[in-house]
This record gives C-alpha cells, structure tokens and sequence, in this order.
C-alpha cells in the first residue's frame, strides 16, 4: 500500500514555524551577523592603521651613490683588505687581492675561498718549517701579514686564502639604502657575508659604534643543525663595551624550504633613516631585522648596571647617551663584502655537524687544516660555485 506522506493530493505537512516564528533565533541571527560584521570592521581598521604604521623609504627621497654591474673591477670603489689576523673572529683564511679569490666573469663578480697549500712548495709547508709573509698586506700590525709554521707547537700557516673588499675611504652613507643581488657560497665551515662598519667609529670600537649586517650564512648543508645555506641570517651588532652585544635582540634569519640560497641570486636590502631600519631579502615580507628607533639603544639592550670581564667589576655607562634613539646607527657606514672559514667567535657552533675543532682550543686552526679530508670534498670544484657571486650593489644616500 501506498504511503500517504506521499501523497500529493494529501495535506500539505503541518509548517507551525511560520505562524509562530521564533524570537530567540531570529535574536541569534542578527547577534552572529553583528559580530561578523564587527570583526570584519575591526580588521579593516587594523589593517589601514598597520599600514600607516609601517615605515617606508622612498625612492624620492634617496640620491644615488653607488651603482656597480661589475663589468670591471672598479679599484676606485673597491679596496681589498689583505689580512691573516682572523678579523677578531678567529677566522682560518687569510684574505688576498690575487685574481684566484677575486675575479669577474660574465659580469658577475666572484669572491671564492681556495687552498693556501696549492700556492705553497709543498702541501705540507702550512703545518711545519715554513715562513709565508703575505703579498699586498694592508694591516699595520706586521703579525697580520706573515706566519711561521711548526709542527711542534702546532702553528700552521692560514690553510685558506679568501677575499675581503670595502668601499672604505671610498662610498658610504648615513640613512639610505643598499641593494646587493647575490648567490651566497656552498661547502662545509664557509661564511659569506655582507655587512657594513661605521668610518669613524664616533662611539668607540667595536660593538660600541655598531654594525650592520645585510646578510650572513653557512656554506653547509640544509642537513646542518645550526642553520646551513638554507638559512640566511641579518643582524645589528651593538653594545656598551667590547664584550657586551646587544645582538640577539636585533637579529632574525628567513629560511628556504625545499632549496637553498646557493642556488640561485637574490636580493639582500637594507632600508635605513632616522626612525627605522630594515633589513629584508627579496621582499620586505622576508624581512631580517624589522626595527623601529622608539627607544634608546641602552635601554633597549636592558643591561645590567655592573658587569664583570673575569677580574673587576665595571660599571656600565651609556656611551650614547643624548644622541637620540639611532644612536650608534646615526653614522657613516661602509660596505664590506667577503668569504671567510671557519673562526672561533661561535658562528659555528661547538659539536655541531661534527665540527673538527673547538673554538676553546689553541689548535684550533691547526684541528681545521687536519681534518682536510673531511671538509674538502664538500666545497665545489668549480670555484664560481663555491664562492660568493655578486650580480650589482646599489647605493642611496638619503637626501630628503
């Protein structure tokens, strides 16, 4: 038998919500629409007021200083540091102006680490019974610009040779920009970089008058616990006295899923004025170092009144103190490009990624050059794939 339900001469179902409607739903549904509403109002007000709050730089307000293809090395521009101190790090290289380390091809320079021991007699004359003084030194110190090996006492000779270029003396701003399109390098304990010093030094060494640090990486692997070239790294280095950096409150790093920043060009900025500054890689979304000039530094870095250095106590003093809130970023900087290896300042972490030496240890250039085996055959053998490249760098000076 047929259901009735079904039955379309039947009557109709009984539909009691349209004669008695119910107030508390209809309440229910104008409350929910009010509230979607509200937040989508809340967020558009949110939105306008953060872009009013982002600080930005523009091209008309900016002069420019510097505009280099590297279709030539253009020696009145760029200056080579030839050193083997280690640059305060500890670094293993030793930095030349020879065309092995610096060179141009295709306009595009190359910035590259090689072995010292292949310039050498013998392969063995950097750990024993060699004397190696350093073509071209630029530092003052002599003990910068020669070595003795002796495998007695463990002393080797720098077992890399890389590069290190500035534009001191030569071009430097105060507030502006600076564009550098670059491929960082690749292989185990290489660290390229892109930085800039102040010229003068107005607040003292350093960390007292700052650095700025475009671009930092590790040439090893994606594999390599404490950030490998999938990584790249900015940062502000400042601080009240030598050994005091503020650092880790100014630093941040982007990172590359699924690649690496050895495989190809990208775009490392600096954005800077007398209320901000902004360090970004491709994109301001990539941002490095975000940082607003709403405080003073000192205060900023929340240090205590009174540190030790391991014998006396001293008193910390602000050595910025009325030079306004950009203070020590309120100065002339330079540009510095280089390749180092290695070091012993904690870049390279201790026990990290079988790390063959210890930034403790008094050998531990001579535990890097050891353990040649290991580290070696993890650098390219093409040299432009092993260095760092530099497509152009540009310079604005703020001039509005």
């Amino acid at each position: 038998m047929a259901s009735t339900a079904l039955d379309p001469l039947g009557p109709p179902p009984p539909k009691p919500w349209i004669s008695h409607k119910d107030r508390r739903t209809t309440l229910s549904w104008w409350i929910t629409l009010s509230v979607a509403m509200l937040g989508v109002l809340a967020g558009a007000v949110r939105t306008i007021f953060g872009i009013k709050g982002v600080y930005v730089l523009k091209d008309s307000d900016l002069c420019l200083v510097l505009d280099d293809d590297f279709n030539t090395f253009n020696t009145d521009v760029w200056k080579h540091e030839n050193d083997l101190s280690g640059f305060g790090n500890g670094e293993f290289e030793m930095t030349t102006s020879s065309t092995n380390n610096t060179f141009i091809s295709d306009s595009t320079l190359y910035l590259v680490p090689t072995l010292t021991s292949l310039t050498l007699p013998s392969p063995n004359d950097i750990f024993d019974a060699y004397t190696f003084n350093l073509t071209g030194c630029t530092n003052t110190n002599a003990s910068a610009c020669g070595a003795v090996s002796n495998q007695t006492t463990h002393t080797v000779i720098n077992p890399i040779m890389s590069s290190r270029i500035t534009t001191n003396g030569t071009k430097s701003i105060r507030f502006g920009k600076v564009e550098v399109r670059a491929k960082v390098a690749r292989g185990d304990w290489i660290w390229p970089a892109i930085w800039m010093m102040p010229v003068n030094s107005t607040y003292g060494p350093w960390p007292l008058s700052g650095e700025i640090d475009l671009m930092e990486s590790r040439g090893n692997g994606p594999e390599y616990p404490a950030q490998g070239r999938n990584y790249v790294r900015g940062a502000l280095n400042w601080g009240p006295i030598s050994f005091l950096n503020g650092v880790l409150r100014t630093a941040g790093w982007w990172m590359m899923r699924r690649s690496d920043w050895s495989k190809g060009f990208h775009t490392y900025t600096l954005e800077w004025t007398e209320d901000f500054i902004r360090v970004y890689v491709d994109s301001r979304l990539h941002h490095l170092v975000a940082l607003s000039f709403n405080e003073p530094f000192f205060e900023r870095g929340q240090f205590p009144p009174v540190v030790s250095n391991g014998s006396q106590d001293i008193v910390l003093n602000n050595p910025w103190k009325g030079r306004g809130n950009a203070a020590p970023f309120d100065q002339d900087f330079y540009l510095i490009m280089n390749v180092a290896v290695g070091g012993t300042n904690g870049w390279f972490p201790d026990g990290q990624g079988n790390k063959p030496w210890l930034d403790g240890s008094l050998t531990a250039m001579y535990d890097f050059a050891k353990a040649q085996d290991q580290w070696y055959p993890t650098w390219p053998t093409d040299p432009m794939e092993r260095g760092m490249a530099i497509d152009y760098v540009k310079m604005w000076q703020k001039c509005k």
